[in-house]
């Protein structure tokens, strides 16, 4: 077990340097772009309904205390 753990905390010792790609500038293409735009245009498509429906509740919650207190 312990020999288990050593040789797997030396592997990732090793091997952590590597994970670091040092300088990798690329700049994300025009297919990236078009993804987190329809990505943002699904989250605001989500979003509309959610509001107007939130809206509605409160709107009839607002109406139905104005009506218990004319009652």
């Amino acid at each position: 077990m312990k020999a288990t753990l050593l040789t797997t905390l030396t592997l990732l010792g090793i091997a952590s340097p590597a994970l670091a790609a040092a300088g990798a500038t690329e700049h994300s293409g025009l297919l990236v772009w078009a993804f987190i735009g329809f990505f943002g245009l699904i989250v605001v498509a989500q979003l509309v309904p959610a509001f107007l429906v939130l809206f509605g509740v409160a709107k009839s919650f607002g109406r139905e205390q104005q009506q218990h207190q004319i009652n």
